[in-house]
């Protein structure tokens, strides 16, 4: 966790990863939001990573075809992405794209550039969705744990009536990123290495 942007994040991120066993990993898993700088920071840093996208996110660009298609009917668009959602969650983006290939040529104007953006997406990505097999590994599918953490940071930091200077707010986030990744003691020498602040 960093104000320093991504170039000190990824330093940062390096730094943890090394630590917690990188060196001797036999597989590398990525799991993200689909931010273009997380997908090249990835590349950067962790080369040979599996990479995914979180299928909240794959579907919100589905959901983004289905209100093009029926901007005025929610049922419909439910109805219509609904073959498509279970198709996404099975790995067959290849189907889910081709069905959107079919869906584009039957439109013009606004509608066919709001798919074709969408399509498009899901193409890029379409080495990133593979759920069903994600499920068979018992990995984890979403990036909603990260997600969380964050909104937790945001909170903490951002508080009613809180003002930081950017090195304020830098320290303190190491603080508590030390805090959360149990490493008080090396801070703290009288606290114990195996302290779990959670369970205190």
């Amino acid at each position: 966790m960093t104000r320093g942007g991504i170039d000190a994040l990824k330093q940062q991120l390096w730094a943890e990863a090394m630590r917690h066993g990188l060196g001797q990993a036999k597989e590398v898993l990525i799991i993200a939001d689909g931010a273009l700088w997380i997908w090249k920071l990835a590349a950067d840093r962790f080369a040979g990573a599996r990479q995914r996208l979180d299928p909240w996110h794959a579907l919100e660009h589905l959901w983004a075809v289905a209100h093009a298609l029926h901007s005025e009917d929610e049922a419909a668009a439910a109805a219509w992405i609904k073959p498509l959602k279970e198709k996404l969650l099975e790995s067959q983006a290849a189907e889910v794209i081709n069905e959107l290939d079919s869906v584009l040529k039957r439109l013009r104007g606004s509608r066919r550039e709001a798919v074709q953006a969408q399509r498009n997406y899901l193409e890029n990505n379409r080495e990133r969705l593979d759920y069903k097999g994600a499920k068979e590994r018992g990995e984890p599918l979403g990036s909603g744990a990260m997600e969380s953490t964050c909104k937790q940071y945001e909170v903490r930091f951002h508080r009613s009536g809180q003002f930081w200077t950017t090195e304020g707010d830098e320290a303190l986030m190491c603080l508590e990123t030390f805090w959360r990744n149990a490493r008080w003691s090396l801070l703290f020498p009288h606290v114990p290495p195996d302290f779990d602040p959670s369970k205190n």
